[in-house]
């Protein structure tokens, strides 16, 4: 039975993604949806994944808007645009080019829920499908939705002549809207990767620190106010500061949920964020609430009255106001926009960094070891969450273990204000995981 994770499916094409299997979705989703819309990333397989999923919805009478080409978060915010039941964008984010998948959305620009998931995933266990009659099949139509995207970030960033210049590496993605958005906000926009091309020639696509640095050395040496990366389908979106630092994720974290949030409000972030963050904040009275690793999560907590933002380190970021969906080209404008006040280096700067220990133990059994960690660790301190994985907060520091959800893994992280502390913490959370696999 295929399996849904929190991003959808995702795997490499020909195995775990093919037609058929894009095919059954669509007729999954038909079964009670009338209008969707469709959209895809660069990558060279979604043309046919999208045509088969197409044939799916339209096979049981659904009526399908066809973005071709979009970033996932144009596909996301188009399902309200075009008062459809869902949308679905074939991609596989920041994997590598031979892995592809389908993730679909609400109309409310949120992820499918895990109930909805479920719902999905039991249709395809079933082979469940309602083919309309021979003369009933769906419409098609097409719909480029990108200069809607565009309109919608200029006025969300209400800025009318930033005049900053930006660098934004697009990593041969879909991630185009950020360009002319920030265009017409008034950035000198100055493009790496910008040909969209789904084997990601340029650089590998997850916009981390060490795929990025030709972005941070063009930057370090011109005139340029910031960078800006993106990932495949451009939900993703991380920053480089004038100098061509890199910024952490936990960092632009921090400084996204300050101005976002006002006192009294709460921040969504995953159980792996740094206690920086959380101290960042205390200072304007906002709290951090703590979800799954992963961003349908994000948005289900920050969709709740109170929140004001949410955030994943790896760089989706949610302002629940404007979308549920992890909106890169949004993030983007709203980096310039912040930088052109103050330089995000400076914000960056006025974040606390603490030290943090990772490292990861290697078992075949790692659900069995969590049942045996989330007992014994539940027992032997006060504060403890087990929403992914079990994660102790000693006041001072805490740690987390998590198994992995893709390989034979159990991560440990630790992090404390100070550097000896971590050592001892993670020494501490090692020890756990060691008893636990005995």
């Amino acid at each position: 039975m295929t399996q849904f994770g929190t991003s959808g499916i995702r795997g490499p094409v020909g195995e775990t993604v093919t037609a058929e299997l894009a095919l059954s979705v669509g007729r999954a989703l038909g079964i009670d949806r009338e209008r969707v819309v469709v959209g895809r990333d660069p990558r060279a397989s979604g043309e046919y994944l999208q045509a088969a999923l197409v044939a799916g919805l339209r096979e049981s009478g659904v009526d399908v808007v066809d973005l071709g080409g979009a970033a996932t978060p144009t596909i996301g915010r188009a399902v309200t645009w075009q008062d459809a039941d869902a949308g679905v964008a074939v991609t596989a984010s920041h994997n590598p080019p031979e892995d592809n998948g389908i993730k679909l959305w609400q109309p409310s620009g949120q992820a499918f829920d895990s109930d909805l998931r479920a719902t999905i995933e039991q249709r395809l266990a079933e082979d469940a499908f309602e083919p309309a009659a021979w003369d009933d099949g769906g419409d098609i139509e097409s719909w480029d939705a990108s200069q809607r995207h565009v309109d919608a970030l200029v006025t969300e960033v209400d800025e009318t002549n930033l005049d900053s210049h930006v660098v934004v590496d697009l990593g041969n993605g879909a991630g185009r809207v950020s360009v002319d958005a920030l265009t017409e906000l008034g950035c000198a926009v100055e493009t790496l990767n910008g040909q969209p091309d789904g084997a990601f020639p340029g650089r590998p696509s997850e916009p981390k620190a060490e795929h990025c640095e030709s972005l941070s050395t063009l930057v370090a040496e011109s005139d340029a106010d910031l960078g800006i990366a993106h990932d495949g389908d451009a939900d993703r979106m991380r920053a480089v500061a004038a100098d061509g630092t890199f910024l952490s994720g936990d960092v632009l974290l921090a400084v996204f949920a300050r101005t976002a949030a006002s006192p009294g409000e709460r921040v969504a972030v995953p159980v792996d964020t740094s206690l920086a963050v959380e101290d960042y904040l205390n200072d304007i009275d906002v709290s951090v609430e703590y979800t799954p690793v992963g961003d349908v999560y994000v948005a289900e907590a920050a969709s709740a009255e109170g929140v004001a933002f949410g955030g994943e380190p790896s760089g989706a970021w949610i302002w629940p106001e404007r979308t549920l969906c992890p909106d890169g080209p949004l993030a983007a404008c709203t980096a310039a926009a912040l930088d052109s006040e103050r330089p995000l280096g400076d914000r960056a700067a006025d974040v606390p960094e603490y030290p943090i220990r990772r490292d990861s133990v290697e078992t075949d059994e790692k659900e069995a070891v969590m049942d045996r960690v989330r007992e014994t660790v539940t027992d032997a301190y006060d504060d403890v969450t087990t929403l992914d994985g079990v994660r102790v907060d000693l006041g001072d520091a805490w740690f987390l273990l998590r198994a992995s959800g893709t390989q034979p893994l159990v991560r440990i992280t630790a992090e404390a204000r100070d550097p000896d502390r971590a050592d001892a913490v993670f020494e501490e959370a090692r020890t756990r995981l060691t008893d636990a696999l005995v």
